[in-house]
């Protein structure tokens, strides 16, 4: 095993976003109606404000710390495989792909789950954009059929809409629980407590990796 020492790593934006984004998307899962949306706006607020940090936040902040090259990641996973597993300042190669594809998924989550809300409740941010779609679609309909139609495009739209957010939700809860799964391996072939850190911001590293850092 080689020689480690404890550094601090996360910085307190991103432990805010961490746990933050994490209650929101329990409540967002767990409840219905307005418990639900308001959850999904803080959701998509955090994510909002974690893209900004990843390009102007501190070093373990940035995506380019931990978005590495395809090599990277293969190596990484044959590592593992081999039952060793490199205690990186950041986040590792693979961590880093499973962040971005949860942060895309996110957006897709929350934006498909304002567009549901406009076309069934016309509400929400995108109430006149998803209603305006809506109301073009009959704008040449007889009179006597006019309100009828309108109502089966509402419907319509709102089930093609939500079946979107239920892709984006079931996608999101799968990449959630990798990333758990990834924290727990990581944790029991590191040693350490991955999930502690996120709370301190401190983690034992590599001193190979300490010392790239002051170069």
């Amino acid at each position: 095993m080689n020689a480690t020492t404890e550094q601090r790593v996360w910085d307190p934006l991103v432990r805010v976003f961490h746990w933050g984004l994490a209650a929101a998307f329990a409540v967002a899962w767990f409840t219905e109606h307005q418990p639900h949306v308001l959850a999904g706006y803080a959701a998509l607020t955090l994510v909002a404000v974690r893209v900004v940090w990843g390009f102007i936040g501190p070093r373990h902040a940035r995506f380019r710390d931990f978005v590495r090259p395809p090599g990277e990641v293969m190596a990484h996973v044959r590592e593992m495989l081999q039952g060793r597993m490199k205690r990186e300042a950041g986040h590792n190669p693979l961590a880093g792909w499973v962040y971005v594809f949860l942060f895309l998924s996110l957006i897709g989550l929350t934006v498909s789950g304002m567009a549901t809300l406009a076309a069934e409740e016309s509400a929400g941010p995108l109430a006149g954009m998803v209603a305006g779609e809506q109301e073009s679609t009959s704008l040449y309909e007889d009179d006597e059929y006019e309100d009828h139609e309108e109502e089966g495009h509402a419907e319509a739209g709102g089930r093609d809409w939500e079946e979107i957010h239920e892709f984006f939700a079931n996608l999101t809860l799968a990449l959630v629980l990798l990333h758990l799964a990834g924290v727990l391996l990581g944790s029991l072939m590191q040693g350490q407590n991955l999930a502690a850190g996120m709370i301190t911001g401190r983690k034992q590293v590599d001193n190979e990796d300490t010392q790239e850092e002051r170069s």
